[in-house]
C-alpha cells in the first residue's frame, strides 16, 4: 500500500492534479480531502490537499 499527498492552492488546480494521477494503472484504495485556511494580515489563504491511499 502506498500513499500520494497532493496540495494546491484552488480546488481546479487540485481536481487537475488529482485526475492526471488517477489516470496511472493504480489500484484506488481512498482519498481523503481537505482544506485549511490561514489568515496573514488582511489576506486569506487557502489550502487544498488530498491523500490518495492504493496499491
Amino acid at each position: 500500500m502506498k500513499v500520494k499527498v497532493i496540495d494546491e492552492e484552488c480546488e481546479k488546480d487540485l481536481e487537475n492534479s488529482i485526475n492526471e494521477f488517477l489516470n496511472k494503472d493504480i489500484d484506488v484504495i481512498d482519498i481523503k480531502y481537505q482544506i485549511a485556511i490561514g489568515i496573514s494580515g488582511e489576506e486569506q489563504i487557502y489550502c487544498f490537499s488530498a491523500m490518495i491511499i492504493y496499491h
